[in-house]
């Protein structure tokens, strides 16, 4: 991925430091010229923050969460995300650009084509960098997926490695278009979904399958040796079953216990089921004693009635996902253009996922945890929040979504944030003109700007000014309930109070009122040099957690900008 350099006219001096990068340079792995970025270079000058489009809040529900959509380059939205999100986020799907070279993405204002020298390092320095921000966002539990197609599958499953040493990385294939897409040789109808996760544990959920995809089978082993109690002594035991429901587990039988038949009564109307075939040949349960209760939920109490006993089955709707996802819900085409042509103008945008790969990319990484907070910095059409917002409405679930995406060809004013506001709104079809009722929810919208970098007093204040909207998002407060003199105090809806002192003078102010609503308090104080001021909340200590600015944000922008 490097171009051929001719060494001739270099000096001495200049081929020993080549000669000496060279051999220092990695065996294995991915390698790529660097290749600077404006917009990063751009930090170096001027610090990024947000400012909210105020005219562009949508709020249904104060019980609900509130989603948030950043506009603006994705690298300036990872930057401030350092200091608001670090190692709070669930899960991260992303959809980067698949460096096709159809002049569909842009690398410092330029289109890359095909004819690009540097198109895949431009590609792998511009992924690279966004990258090491988002990890660094991740709870140690979380999931990060990426799709991507043939173009960079294999160097992006090798800067995955370099950037997440020590984790699991599964490479999932996804159909997406069966019919396939016309090549010179084969025709492509799929596309991956890299999973990254860490090992030792369960970190990907179980695919659910409704009743008529449920695997149902006998939860005696039926055939076979292996079959027999003596293949596995621990397995053969008493299943309770009363009034046709399963109640509890015996204990592993001894070895000189043979109880003859299917089914003991007891006095007490408890049955208890054994592991004896319709030959009253002793068999086992598939599961030994000491697991068996972790698929009880699976099991049933089942009356045979041509034999008039009780027997138990065993009912599998849980199961891993494959690496292989194959199914009609993943057409991009029906689940994604369609869909996005149902709610925004017409052909608006290129190529949209199924919602339904995302839905069950989500579904699988955050592991039935309907409150986790979703992350996609490639947010495009917006597929990723009006997937949050249906497996929401299917379970009462309160995950947060955080989009992030610039505005090229008004990318987010025109497409994606209509679309996320007609979908909690309610629209009219399209296409099919029909009434669809909204899903409800709430919404931030807000802009990356800049102010400058150089370290000045003037700057340093100038940044806590400006820096009202990453507090409200790093406390999740937006209600603001008092604006006074220097200071603003906000709330949310588990009644979390945030407190922000922009100047000297606003901290009598805000101390009189926050006194009044005896409440506890985060409170970010100016302040020129690293203190919170701590001597003068002496008299509210129990109230208040102070935490000084701009040195909370500088500190984190200090290590990204190094």
């Amino acid at each position: 991925m490097t171009k051929k350099r001719n060494y001739d006219n270099w000096s001495k001096e200049e081929l020993i430091r080549e000669v000496i990068k060279l051999e220092k340079r990695k065996k294995y792995g991915v390698v790529w010229e660097d290749k600077l970025e404006e917009v990063a270079t751009l930090c170096k000058e001027k610090l990024p923050i947000l400012e909210e489009e105020v005219k562009k809040e949508i709020k249904t529900d104060s019980e609900k969460p509130v989603n948030i959509l950043i506009e603006g380059d994705n690298y300036h939205a990872l930057s401030v995300l350092n200091y608001t999100h670090k190692g709070k986020i669930d899960v991260i799907y992303i959809d980067p650009p698949y460096n096709t070279g159809a002049k569909d993405w842009k690398y410092n204002n330029h289109y890359v084509d095909s004819n690009d020298q540097w198109r895949h390092s431009k590609w792998l320095s511009f992924m690279d960098k966004r990258l090491r921000l988002a990890k660094k966002l991740l709870k140690k539990n979380g999931v990060f997926i990426c799709t991507i197609d043939h173009n960079e599958q294999e160097a992006l499953g090798l800067l995955l490695q370099e950037i997440f040493p020590g984790k699991n990385i599964v490479c999932v294939t996804i159909v997406h278009n069966p019919a396939g897409i016309q090549g010179d040789n084969f025709s492509y109808c799929h596309e991956y979904a890299y999973f990254v996760f860490s090992k030792g544990g369960r970190y990907i959920g179980h695919q659910i399958r409704n009743e008529n995809e449920a695997d149902i089978r006998n939860f005696r082993d039926v055939t076979g040796d292996d079959s027999l109690r003596t293949a596995a002594a621990n397995c053969f035991y008493p299943i309770y079953v009363k009034n046709g429901e399963i109640i509890g587990f015996g204990d592993v039988c001894r070895n000189d216990f043979h109880p003859g038949k299917v089914n003991i009564i007891k006095n007490n109307g408890v049955i208890e089921v054994y592991p004896v075939d319709p030959q009253d040949v002793e068999r086992k349960w598939r599961f030994a004693r000491q697991t068996v209760k972790g698929v009880k939920d699976e099991l049933k109490a089942k009356y045979i009635n041509k034999r008039k006993v009780w027997d138990i089955v065993r009912i599998k709707n849980r199961f891993n996902y494959k690496t292989v996802w194959n199914d009609s819900r993943y057409s991009s085409n029906n689940h994604g253009t369609q869909l996005l042509n149902q709610i925004v103008e017409r052909n608006a945008f290129s190529y949209p996922k199924s919602i339904y790969a995302v839905i069950d990319s989500i579904d699988a990484a955050s592991k039935n945890n309907n409150e986790a907070i979703i992350l996609d910095f490639f947010a495009g059409s917006g597929t990723t929040g009006h997937a949050i917002l249906e497996m929401n409405k299917d379970d009462g679930g309160k995950r947060k979504f955080i989009l992030c995406t610039n505005n090229e060809n008004k990318i987010a004013e025109d497409i994606c944030y209509p679309r996320i506001k007609n979908v909690i709104n309610g629209y009219i079809g399209r296409i099919s003109s029909k009434r669809i009722k909204g899903l409800a929810g709430n919404l931030k919208y807000f802009k990356t700007a800049f102010v400058d970098a150089n370290p000045t007093d003037k700057n340093k204040k100038r940044l806590v000014d400006k820096s009202t909207e990453m507090l409200c998002l790093k406390e999740d407060c937006f209600d603001e309930v008092k604006k006074g003199e220097d200071f603003r105090i906000f709330k949310n809806s588990q009644n979390k109070y945030l407190g922000i002192i922009y100047d000297d003078k606003g901290i009598e102010g805000f101390k009189k009122e926050a006194k009044k609503m005896k409440e506890k308090f985060v409170v970010y104080v100016f302040s020129l040099d690293e203190s919170a001021r701590e001597e003068e909340f002496e008299d509210m200590a129990d109230m208040v957690q102070l935490k000084p600015i701009p040195a909370v944000i500088l500190n984190v922008y200090k290590r990204i900008f190094k």
